[in-house]
């Protein structure tokens, strides 16, 4: 019995202390004294000189072989930037696949070359660079063991030349760009390729065809001849200057012009470790956020974008869960100007990463509004192979402010605080992760109900995925800096899928169910939601997905809702609804011009009704230099009075125009009935030196009925990258 109990012991000790995967798969790189052009051709002696990694293994569609395309990379450097180069061979003569030159493309949807690097070698955090095969990059942070964000830009330089039986990608990366440890000799590194024509994702290391190329868990090793040179006084200053012009047709404004200068700044502490400032910053270049039509009962989440927020964002982004964030950084100047904030980020050691910031917002005297301190601080500690254990603190304050002062303005808090521990578990192999958090707030006035904790473990194979996640969120828990749409509950989330692989050679590569159920309880544990869902899904060898599923859903409403969203009437809290559905969702292979996808649901809806919901998205491309793309969703709702049958539509076609890998022009419209609204949004970007761009952005809204203008804005914007 005792030898029984010590098992599972054993195997965590074993999963959480496992050796590097991959650690002995290494490629060794020497500094060269002789010249590198990056012009995407291998004739420089330095890449005669240097070792090569090759015989790449095949991820996709299985991970049972050597890939069948060729793949060659090789690495140097110099006192100043890290050199690559990639042969990507065809395996006969064909014109490439790529959507466009857009920078961070699509990765599923470009013949690409992608590599990961990480730095501290801790199989947790890192950097991706790459470029599709007509030359666009592809730059972003990792994080969580090998999720990218691609919001990440920096200064780097890279080109692409195609010959008939290969593509070439040669780089030349600023170790000024990157973060590093002082007189680390090893990096986590690894090389992707993806050919849709073959339909074939490969790796330099293997790697299971369950986890991302991306996966830092499986990074081979990059052996250095020498520490990696300091990268010496590494300060950029970014300003920019705006001007504007816009018009609200709503309320018969006049003309309202902008003029406005600022700048941030970025200084590295270290190698590791970088200072961000900003003064008055403005964001107005971030694209438009894709619109979605909103049936549902809490507020919808949608991404960061501003560039300021995303260096080292995993630190104060990803405490919590998708719908248990402590701190979101869009609370922060989005409708209230910054007057300026400042972010210190990185790693302090291989073991510890740090993060602050503080943001000062100004204050709005129309509303009341008072001007806002935000200050974040998130301490990690590694532990065990991949593990970690992170501290968060998160305070919004306001300033010189007494609340209820004035009667005639609303009443705002005069601080709201968070404080957040949590354990992140990742195993060697990637195979085991979980987390566990608890986190309290501190409101004026509410002292109690105001914990939460949450928990999960994953185990993932090539065959069987097991999850299990609970949550418990009190009454009074508040993040008004956070995002935690809803309150008060107790959640239960078992998982399981498992995939069939056919024994035969044929069009389907896998198939297997997922079953998932939900379960929300109030404090009592009384239940008030549940949905089950059954879900079937196929995937084709040429890369080709269809799913078929069908759901259970029960809920018990907290309080008034309009299941329309349009205002028309509130259903009752204490009502109780269910109902079941059924739908299908299908991607087309990538490998043509054309591409299409489609989804529907029909079934149920909230008091007997029916819900019939249908979206698809089609997409074009004229290599490379445009891409054109339509996502149309319909939703068809029959109700009971006073709601009867509402019809939503959401359109939204876009055509991207790049004419080279530097010049990019947008053009984005939407329409959405349930907003009764029309956007159009067109954006012109020219990258005249790297991540130094000339922008104008157009913008126009109007009434979907009577097809009335709202509002119009112009805006021009330069800025420069000045690297000192």
């Amino acid at each position: 019995m005792k030898q029984l109990l010590l098992l599972p012991l054993c195997l965590l000790i074993t999963v959480a202390f496992g050796q590097k995967k991959n650690g002995s798969y290494q490629l060794h790189i020497n500094k060269t004294s002789l010249p590198v052009t990056i012009d995407g051709e291998m004739n420089e002696q330095a890449w005669a000189d240097a070792p090569a990694a090759d015989n790449f293994f095949m991820v996709l569609p299985m991970d049972t072989s050597h890939a069948k395309v060729k793949t060659s990379v090789r690495m140097t450097y110099d006192a100043k930037n890290i050199y690559i180069i990639a042969v990507c061979y065809l395996t006969k003569p064909a014109p490439y696949m790529v959507e466009s030159l857009r920078r961070d493309f699509s990765f599923g949807r470009n013949d690409n070359f992608i590599f990961f690097m990480d730095p501290f070698d801790d199989r947790t955090n890192g950097f991706t660079f790459g470029a599709n095969a007509a030359g666009a990059q592809w730059d972003g942070s990792l994080y969580s063991g090998g999720s990218a964000d691609l919001s990440w830009d920096n200064k780097w330089v890279s080109a692409v030349k195609n010959y008939p039986d290969k593509w070439i990608f040669e780089a030349a990366i600023p170790f000024k760009t990157i973060r590093y440890k002082k007189g680390i000799k090893q990096w986590g590194i690894n090389f992707s390729r993806l050919d849709i024509k073959e339909a074939e994702k490969s790796s330099w290391t293997p790697i299971p065809r369950q986890f991302p190329t991306a996966s830092l868990a499986y990074t081979g090793t990059l052996v250095w001849d020498e520490a990696p040179p300091e990268a010496g006084a590494n300060i950029s200053v970014i300003p920019y200057v705006l001007g504007g012009i816009s018009k609200d047709y709503d309320h018969k404004a006049p003309n309202d012009y902008r003029k406005a200068i600022g700048a941030d700044a970025k200084i590295a502490l270290s190698s590791s470790l970088n200072l961000d400032l900003t003064v008055n910053p403005d964001f107005s270049q971030v694209e438009v956020d894709k619109q979605v039509t909103n049936l549902d009962r809490y507020e919808l989440f949608f991404p960061e974008k501003r560039q300021f927020f995303l260096e080292n964002a995993d630190l104060f982004a990803n405490f919590g869960y998708t719908n248990i964030r402590p701190f979101f950084s869009r609370r922060i100047g989005l409708g209230v100007p910054i007057n300026y904030g400042a972010r210190l980020s990185g790693s302090l050691d291989k073991n510890w990463r740090i993060g602050v910031m503080d943001m000062k917002t100004k204050s709005q005297d129309e509303v009341g509004l008072p001007a806002q301190n935000f200050t974040v601080f998130a301490l990690q500690r590694r532990l065990f192979a991949r593990s970690n254990i992170r501290l968060m603190f998160v305070n919004k304050q306001s300033v010189n402010y007494q609340p209820g002062k004035d009667s005639t303005k609303p009443v705002y808090s005069l601080y709201n605080r968070n404080l957040g521990l949590e354990y992140n578990l990742a195993s060697a192999n990637n195979m085991f992760t979980g987390k566990a958090m608890v986190l309290k707030s501190f409101t004026p006035g509410k002292s109690t109900g105001d914990f939460v904790h949450a928990a999960n473990f994953q185990y993932t194979d090539k065959k069987w995925l097991l999850l299990w996640q609970h949550e418990i969120v009190g009454k009074n828990y508040n993040a008004e800096v956070g995002y935690v749409p809803r309150s008060d509950y107790v959640k239960l989330n078992p998982q399981v899928s498992y995939n069939f692989f056919p024994n035969k050679k044929g069009k389907i590569l896998s198939h297997g169910p997922l079953l998932s159920s939900t379960y929300f309880f109030n404090s009592k544990m009384h239940q008030t939601d549940n949905e089950t869902y059954l879900d079937y899904k196929i995937s084709l060898r040429n890369q080709g997905v269809f799913d078929a599923w069908v759901a259970h859903d029960y809920v018990e409403l907290l309080k008034p809702f309009d299941p329309t969203n349009s205002g028309k009437d509130s259903l009752l809290t204490g009502s109780k609804h269910s109902w079941d559905s059924w739908g299908t969702t299908f991607t087309s292979k990538p490998q043509r011009l054309f591409t299409y996808g489609f989804t529907t649901r029909y079934g149920g809806y909230y008091a007997n009704g029916t819900r019939l919901a249908l979206t698809t998205d089609l997409g074009y491309r004229f290599q490379p230099f445009v891409n054109i793309t339509l996502s149309t969703s319909f939703n068809h709702i029959d109700l009971a009075k006073p709601w009867g049958v509402t019809n939503f539509w959401l359109i939204g076609p876009r055509i991207d125009l790049t004419l080279t890998n530097t010049f990019f022009f947008t053009a984005f419209l939407q329409y959405n009935n349930q907003q009764k609204n029309v956007n159009v949004n067109t954006r012109l970007q020219w990258r005249y030196k790297p991540a130094s761009d000339f922008y104008i952005v157009y913008t126009d809204n109007y009434y979907t009925a009577p097809f009335f203008i709202r509002n119009r804005a112009l805006a021009l914007k330069f800025t420069y990258w000045w690297s000192m």
